[in-house]
């Protein structure tokens, strides 16, 4: 009976490894993807069209360029849901080390570009990219590796708690370097959640964020237009042509909105009052054509997004997986509060893109890449369970109970296919 039972099931797991992975996965959570950057698409053109016109004399010039990288993203979306995230191990490190290159390539005169004072970006042709975005899933990988290796030393302050801080002050270090406070406490928000779920003891966790929160102070004192930031969002009129003329004009553009918006098209402020409307501030341009009604589906669906996510991360195979689900998840969701509350001023600004909305190629295309591997760990959580279904039922069927010896080799042939 058991051999009947070896038998059958690596031929079912077979027949499940055989299907299109991505389309196993979560159906729900990639339905909240598919909506977030469709309507981002049409907001980028909305927002975008003025500023196309005036400075490359095409209404649809971002809107082009956004629907390039979306291809882009679509590819590496397939690419990272069809391919088993068990093989991100050997990459942990290359990735780590081609991201530490980029990064520091992107601050030398000839090869970053120089945008408002910051350099953020690489030339690829005519493209640009943005490598402390890939720095986050570089990130996520090596850090979920480091930690499921290390999981019985993270109790320990000497052996596990000052390692992790040192690997999170050497990547901090590389974004804060490009003039990004923004990716930098993304950055480290993810680390210390998948620090938390890896078994980090919660008293350690509190010490790193206060750490953390020490060297931000640090970080804003250091540069005099953090500073002004701050004062701009503690009250933003006594300055209102200059350091609080954004968060106003962001404020304006919300409440111009009302419940159900002006109509998509019919924005004020995206002709020139509201700088950077199709990147940072795109969603006070959502408000004001969409409304309340267009801002809490776009809340909503992030909404759904994160607790899809982190369902994924608790129903992963694996200490690995369910820290890559973790990192993915709390990046995307993080991000969305950050510049959300920054356009809201409720937080100051940040100058972080909304994802999957908001303008930024390289931002889409590996954001869309890391849904992939959270697509990928999603799709392995259900294979191992529907393996197991279908032993408990073949037991079922030779008038037996599944025993845990049973259940053990069921998991087995799962972690094989």
């Amino acid at each position: 009976m058991r051999a009947r039972a070896a038998l059958e099931l690596p031929a079912a797991s077979r027949t499940l490894a055989s299907s299109r992975l991505w389309r196993r996965g979560d159906r729900a959570l990639l339905l909240a993807v598919g909506a977030l950057t469709a309507f981002g698409l049409v907001m980028v053109f909305s927002a975008s069209e003025v500023q196309g016109w005036l400075w490359f004399h095409n209404a649809a010039y971002y809107f082009e360029h956004q629907l390039m990288w979306l291809g882009l993203g679509v590819i590496l979306l397939v690419a990272g849901a069809n391919l088993d995230y068990h093989r991100l191990r050997p990459l942990a490190m290359p990735l780590g080390l081609v991201t530490v290159v980029l990064m520091v390539l992107v601050l030398l005169p000839h090869f970053g570009v120089e945008v408002n004072g910051a350099r953020r970006w690489l030339r690829l042709g005519p493209l640009q990219m943005q490598p402390a975005e890939l720095a986050k899933i570089a990130a996520i990988v090596f850090m979920a590796l480091w930690l499921e290796r290390h999981r019985d030393r993270l109790s320990s302050l000497e052996n596990g708690v000052v390692p992790f801080l040192a690997l999170l002050g050497f990547t901090v270090l590389l974004v804060i370097l490009e003039r990004d406070l923004g990716t930098t406490l993304i950055v480290a928000g993810i680390l210390l959640a998948q620090f938390l779920v890896a078994g980090g003891r919660k008293r350690h966790v509190l010490l790193l964020a206060l750490i953390m929160a020490l060297c931000v102070y640090l970080f804003i004192r250091m540069e005099p237009y953090r500073l002004h930031r701050i004062l701009a969002f503690v009250d933003p009129w006594s300055d209102p042509l200059n350091t609080g003329f954004q968060a106003i004009q962001s404020v304006v553009a919300l409440g111009s909105g009302g419940f159900a918006g002006l109509g998509l098209g019919h924005s004020i402020q995206k002709y020139q009052w509201l700088p950077f409307a199709h990147t940072d501030f795109i969603f006070a341009i959502v408000g004001e054509e969409t409304g309340l009604l267009g801002t809490s589906a776009v809340l909503g669906l992030f909404g759904l997004f994160a607790y899809r996510g982190y369902r994924v991360a608790l129903k992963a195979p694996d200490a690995f997986g369910s820290l890559l689900a973790c990192g993915v998840t709390t990046w995307i969701a993080l991000q969305a509060l950050i510049n959300i509350a920054a356009v809201t001023v409720t937080l100051p600004t940040t100058g972080i893109p909304l994802p999957f909305i908001s303008y930024g190629g390289s931002s889409l295309a590996i954001t869309l890449l890391a849904v992939g591997i959270l697509m990928n760990v999603s799709t392995q959580s259900e294979k191992v369970g529907w393996i197991r279904h279908a032993s408990i039922d073949l037991g079922r069927r030779n008038g037996r109970t599944l025993v845990p010896g049973d259940r053990r080799r069921a998991g087995a042939v799962a972690e094989r296919t």
